[in-house]
């Protein structure tokens, strides 16, 4: 792959081919100005953000790179971002991937080939897929239809479910083999809803999940839910994106409960903090931007509960948890995902 050499060469150069645990994945959808505010990105605020990356000491690898890296405990340079697309909408390919390429910048699409196939408007082609594969770019599997993935149709049981889910992604896994070579076995969750019998079916397939709560990603993330920074809408906003470009990636596990379905509009969730460059005490949980309680069950082992006091309504949301790193400018970052189908 050709950035991936241009990589290699700029980071022997700069001396910073190595050096850190953890990264940060970004994800977009539009970029444009006439299309969906919550999924939308304008060109100029896009551009706005790859000038912040190219000047201020970032390192932009390919999704691949990073995550391979990370699952096998190897190092990746300090501030390395990838950047994402999800869906194949044409200002991907007429917008982005122009810019992207001005700019030297890896990036993946993650497709839903139904709409590919179907040749429907607003979106890429396969021959335009097949363009950005040949020029390096990381085709990945986004389901052929963009289902809900929790949802089950009509009188369907749980072993028909996941039977239909299994063959909806191994057919879009061959729709992008078949007209780009390439095959990561990496599947961006479509609205980035998924529990645990969906991850347990990607374990089965030997893919890496991608979901949509944010967060940085490390050697101890869970390569079956890693978390993405969504920069669309509100989240555009190039000064409050800075902040999460630079985040740190905790050494955090969810004790319980597993899934992050749920049917409670308050749900409590115990979480075990292990040991990095910052105080257990300067950590604090939000949730709609208000603190949510916090029970240290017990300080020394990091372990703590989270009793929120308030409800939250819609299909989804998350907590999200921050602590300063010590020294640094840098805030390390957590989210937990609930979906209430």
């Amino acid at each position: 792959m050709r950035w991936l050499g241009i990589f290699v060469l700029a980071s022997l150069l700069s001396g910073k081919l190595l050096g850190a645990e953890h990264g940060v994945i970004i994800a977009y959808h539009h970029v444009a100005t006439d299309t969906p505010p919550s999924t939308s990105i304008s060109p100029d605020d896009f551009r706005d953000h790859m000038e912040y990356l190219r000047d201020n000491g970032f390192t932009v690898l390919p999704l691949d790179r990073m995550i391979e890296s990370l699952k096998q405990g190897q190092q990746i340079p300090d501030k390395s971002i990838a950047i994402t697309f999800d869906d194949g909408y044409s200002s991907i390919y007429e917008t982005a991937f122009p810019m992207l390429q001005s700019f030297g910048f890896p990036f993946t699409l993650f497709v839903s080939t139904q709409s590919i196939d179907d040749n429907q408007a607003n979106y890429m082609t396969w021959e335009q897929i097949k363009e950005m594969s040949n020029a390096g770019v990381v085709i990945a599997n986004h389901m052929v239809n963009h289902p809900y993935m929790l949802e089950r149709a009509n009188g369907e049981d749980d072993q028909q479910w996941k039977d239909r889910l299994r063959a909806e992604l191994l057919h879009a896994e061959d729709r992008i083999q078949s007209n780009t070579g390439q095959s990561h076995k990496y599947l961006a969750y479509p609205y980035g809803e998924f529990n645990t019998a969906i991850k347990g079916m990607l374990a089965e397939l030997d893919f890496v999940g991608i979901a949509q709560n944010s967060g940085a990603v490390g050697f101890h993330s869970d390569f079956l839910a890693l978390p993405r920074y969504p920069l669309a809408s509100i989240y555009a906003n190039l000064e409050t994106a800075k902040t999460k470009l630079d985040t740190l990636a905790f050494h955090v596990s969810k004790l319980t409960p597993e899934s992050p379905v749920t049917n409670n509009r308050s749900p409590s969730v115990t979480l075990k903090f292990e040991p990095g460059n910052y105080n257990r005490e300067q950590i604090a949980c939000f949730a709609n931007s208000e603190a949510i309680p916090m029970n240290w069950i017990n300080p020394e082992q990091g372990i703590v509960s989270l009793e929120p006091t308030e409800s939250y309504s819609g299909r989804r949301w998350r907590y999200l948890c921050t602590a300063p790193a010590i020294g640094e400018r840098r805030f390390y970052w957590y989210s937990v995902q609930w979906i209430v189908p």
